[in-house]
């Protein structure tokens, strides 16, 4: 037997579920209204991007062509450029046997395996989800099989030039942008500092020594160059920008290092290595050393132009020739 419903109630209940549908449209609105002011706030947007890491991937321009590659990488096999990627926070589960001798990158190391390109072995097993290597690199392909893998070509970009590179592959461009724009103010603010102390025509030679040889550099081989020559606007002697800028270095015999040292002379030494040469009458007798004008730097500590060894070697450089 069927229940029969009255017409009124049956009007009453249209009349409920239309008001229901309403007012579920209107709070959809308000939500809707309310997520478009919340995307119009700078505020809540910078800082929602900054708790919630960048998901997915990104096209990076590499020099042999683009590169899907993690747009929040976690996990980078750092073959080359460890220092850049470490100054600007990656977090690093390989790297190259050079950076891992750096005293200024052991805290940050600790637990990090040593590799080189041709452990791929070992580098599969770290999982890398992105290689970065250099050019010269006969394993460029191979490393590509394994994991997004990106290579840059030493020297072809300034030593400030690379470091925004580096921060683009991070997804960090304007933080390092940032770090380049203040580094460059500093260290020439600093080098007018110095050449008005020493003297605007005054020389600098940056010398090295691992115990069997000498060598003398232009003014982009690292060891703190690019800052003494390019950011301070220091001088170079002519017989080391005749000799030795065009192929970054010269190597130097002891007999004839008095001629390429000049009035100041910045000494890149390994305290593990015999530096008996220093107690020489070639080495005392040079002009720099009679009257002090000697900076010694940690050879580990200065083979490298990222922005923490540069900041490191800029404190040295400002104390050594102002103080």
């Amino acid at each position: 037997m069927k229940k029969f419903i009255p017409a009124i109630f049956l009007l009453a209940l249209v009349l409920v579920l239309g008001a229901c549908g309403n007012n579920a449209a209107n709070n959809k609105n308000n939500a809707n209204n309310g997520a478009a002011e919340a995307t119009a706030t700078p505020e809540a947007t910078e800082s929602e991007a900054a708790e919630q890491p960048a998901a997915g991937t990104v096209t990076y321009q590499a020099e042999s062509g683009p590169v899907e590659i993690p747009a929040n990488p976690q996990r980078i096999v750092a073959l080359a450029y460890a220092p850049n990627l470490i100054s600007l926070g990656a977090n690093i589960v390989g790297v190259d046997q050079w950076t891992n001798m750096s005293p200024l990158f052991t805290d940050k190391l600790k637990g990090v395996e040593v590799v080189s390109d041709e452990d791929l072995e070992k580098i599969i097993e770290l999982d890398p989800d992105l290689i970065v290597v250099g050019t010269e690199s006969k394993n460029v392909k191979k490393l590509g099989e394994i994991a997004p893998t990106v290579a840059f070509t030493w020297g072809k970009l300034d030593y400030l030039n690379q470091q925004v590179e580096i921060g683009k592959i991070l997804g960090k461009e304007q933080e390092a942008t940032t770090w380049v724009d203040d580094f460059k103010s500093r260290a020439a603010s600093i080098g007018e500092e110095v050449k008005a102390k020493i003297g605007a025509d005054t020389t600098v030679s940056v010398l090295e020594t691992d115990s069997k040889s000498f060598y003398v550099f232009g003014n982009n081989f690292a060891r703190g160059t690019e800052i003494i020559y390019q950011a301070m606007g220091l001088k170079m002697p002519e017989k080391v920008t005749k000799d030795a800028q065009g192929p970054g270095y010269l190597t130097l015999s002891q007999e004839i290092i008095p001629e390429y040292a000049g009035d100041w002379v910045v000494l890149s030494r390994s305290t593990a290595n015999d530096n008996a040469f220093m107690n020489t009458d070639v080495w005392k007798n040079i002009a720099a050393v009679k009257n002090n004008h000697v900076i010694e730097i940690d050879t580990e500590a200065s083979s490298y132009s990222d922005p923490t060894t540069l900041e490191s070697l800029l404190t040295i450089f400002k104390d050594g020739f102002l103080k």
